[in-house]
């Protein structure tokens, strides 16, 4: 009997998981049509995935795995602040008027950014949400903050801009927020099949290859290779593309990095698009064993170099736990790293606006926690 009960828990569990992740919305959709025709198309798709532009071996032995499961399982007090973090509630009305001809933007934790340049307003990779996970209920949950950003807090923005479909850069509830308030929405090859699924008009979604670039308003947008991968479920990963974005003013220059390895990619695009006024890069959720998919901090400072970067902001850290490193580790290392390479940075507070200009702000504010 016990067997028996045994056998018919896996099966129920087997058979709900299938259920789940064939119809779960938040898991979204795959490319069809045109969507899957134009992926045909692309030079990096291949076999039916993307490809990345250097070998990437993401392979992972069991022993190493189950270390890094129990790791994970058993916690570890350092990899998330003891106290409240202190974050000021959003003011959009000063935001939005903040002097057209400079840049400014909001960082809302981990890799969340609001960016004003030439009086529009770009909003990229939000995730607003309690976890950033496919379940509500658990998975990576956001640190202790003062106050939480939400849908209902931003201005009227131009453009949402998508570096790839992790769920910590694509929300599915904040985006079902957002459907209905911007009508421009930048995304990566097939990233536009979760959108259209959650409701999102295929007329407001543009999906893009590396390489593509387009002009929108006063602006110009190039979607440009990184070294990462993609993917919503559990069998459907490089099924959409992944990649980073150029934002070129009519006299400042912008980079947001999103998730990659370290590769000889961020050289290509300095030496296409550089320099850049500010780099906005990835320097948290790392491990040697994903070495190939997100950067050391010292190597987050070596892509900004590569990227021909004046200014560094050190992002994708400060809001969720998604490694084994404490959490302060990335921005500690990253900046000790810049100190040696004369490195400038920008390492504002979480929610606090602020101007690019010759005075940026490089307080050391992770200090005042444990």
């Amino acid at each position: 009997m016990t067997l028996i009960l045994i056998i018919a828990f896996i099966s129920v569990t087997i058979i709900g998981l299938s259920v789940f992740f064939n119809f779960a919305p938040q898991i979204g959709s795959k490319a069809e049509g045109e969507r899957l025709e134009k992926m045909f198309d692309a030079s990096n798709y291949r076999q039916g995935k993307f490809h990345n532009t250097v070998p990437t071996d993401m392979s992972f032995n069991s022993s190493k795995m189950a270390g890094t499961m129990w790791e994970f399982i058993k916690g570890n007090t350092n990899r998330q602040p003891s106290e409240e973090i202190a974050v000021p509630k959003f003011n959009k009305e000063e935001f939005v008027n903040t002097n057209s001809d400079s840049i400014a933007f909001t960082w809302f934790g981990h890799s969340s950014l609001l960016i004003k340049i030439d009086g529009r307003i770009l909003l990229i990779d939000p995730v607003f949400s309690e976890r950033a996970s496919m379940f509500t209920f658990m998975g990576p949950k956001r640190f202790p903050y003062s106050n939480y950003m939400d849908v209902e807090q931003l201005p009227e923005l131009d453009a949402v801009l998508i570096s790839h479909d992790h769920y910590d850069h694509l929300d599915y509830e904040t985006i079902l927020q957002l459907k209905d308030k911007v009508d421009r929405f930048f995304v990566p090859l097939s990233v536009g099949a979760h959108l259209e699924q959650w409701g999102i008009p295929a007329s407001n979604i543009t999906e893009l290859n590396w390489w593509d670039s387009l002009d929108f308003e006063d602006l110009k947008l190039v979607f440009t290779p990184s070294r990462h991968f993609s993917g919503r479920g559990l069998n459907n990963r490089f099924s959409t593309l992944w990649g980073s974005w150029v934002i070129i003013g009519r006299q400042q220059r912008l980079f947001f990095g999103g998730d990659s390895g370290y590769f000889d990619g961020f050289k290509d695009i300095g030496d296409k698009y550089g320099p850049f006024d500010l780099t906005f890069l990835e320097c948290g959720a790392y491990n040697e064993n994903w070495a190939n998919i997100h950067m050391m901090p010292e190597e987050t400072v070596q892509a900004h170099i590569d990227l021909k970067g004046r200014y560094l902001m050190p992002i994708h850290w400060g809001k969720f736990d998604l490694s084994l490193h404490p959490w302060k580790e990335p921005i500690l290392r990253a900046t000790t790293k810049g100190k040696e390479l004369d490195v400038l940075f920008m390492t504002p507070e979480i929610g606090v606006i602020n101007i690019l200009n010759n005075n940026p702000e490089t307080s050391e504010w992770w200090q005042k926690y444990n």
